[in-house]
């Protein structure tokens, strides 16, 4: 379910890529994730035009390099583009790519992991613009209970951000501790940082991040979570000191 509202309304996906492969892998890919509805798959650019015509799509996952017309250039044709992945084996497009404001920039061949992050980046913006989403839709906005999908033990599991107490970096694995559950997630602190809001969480070591409103007391070294006492890194205590008003 997208975040940006509470019906069961599905963003609905279109795949644009010449290579039968990655067409099989980003059907799959979205297949398992419950957000995400596959419209239709497209062999190139000419075939998308035709296809946009007749078919509303919320999300484009688009090949660069393509016979007929590059995948950048058939996003310049469209007036008001849906949002847009790109999907590429070549580098050389990145830069490009965010200039013409992508959500991602996918290098193949794509891991499930980092499908899930643009994902995720996708859930995000969703939810920022649903407080100008009209209410003549009688479509409410979930403005109160932001969440984002994590792969765990096979699924995706669904976390709300309000219950998180803090998140620990286990090397290449994340532990996220919320109220009512611990959940385990092949991730890295980084990049899970990057989707949290910087108003609500805030990193205090290499290895934790925490949710400022779970604070129950701190010092100069530790901050206490419930039964927990967290460090404080060297190298964090002046940004820690700033948002806690020492």
């Amino acid at each position: 379910m997208s975040p940006k509202m509470t019906t069961t309304k599905k963003i609905r996906c279109l795949v644009i890529d010449d290579e039968p492969p990655a067409q099989v892998i980003l059907k799959k890919y979205i297949d398992q994730v419950s957000s995400l509805e596959l419209a239709g798959i497209c062999n190139n650019a000419i075939e998308a035009i035709s296809f946009l015509q007749t078919h509303p799509v919320d999300l484009l996952f688009l090949d660069i390099q393509m016979p007929g017309l590059l995948g950048t250039k058939f996003i310049r044709t469209l007036d008001n583009p849906p949002k847009v992945i790109f999907t590429t084996a070549y580098r050389k497009f990145a830069v490009e790519g965010f200039e013409l404001n992508a959500v991602d920039y996918l290098l193949k061949p794509i891991s499930f992991d980092r499908f899930i992050m643009a994902i995720n980046r996708v859930l995000q913006l969703n939810l920022q613009s649903s407080n100008g989403m009209s209410q003549e839709k009688d479509v409410k906005p979930d403005n109160n209970h932001p969440f984002l999908y994590v792969r765990s033990d096979r699924k995706m599991v669904k976390v709300l951000f309000e219950d998180i107490l803090y998140i620990e970096s286990l090397k290449d694995y994340l532990k996220i501790v919320s109220t009512n559950k611990t959940i385990i997630t092949r991730q890295s602190i980084s990049s899970l940082e990057e989707m949290l809001p910087k108003e609500s969480f805030l990193r205090i070591h290499r290895s934790y991040i925490i949710a400022i409103s779970k604070i129950d007391s701190y010092n100069g070294e530790t901050i206490d979570i419930g039964k927990n006492e967290l460090p404080i890194g060297r190298f964090f205590k002046h940004e820690v000191n700033s948002c806690l008003g020492r």
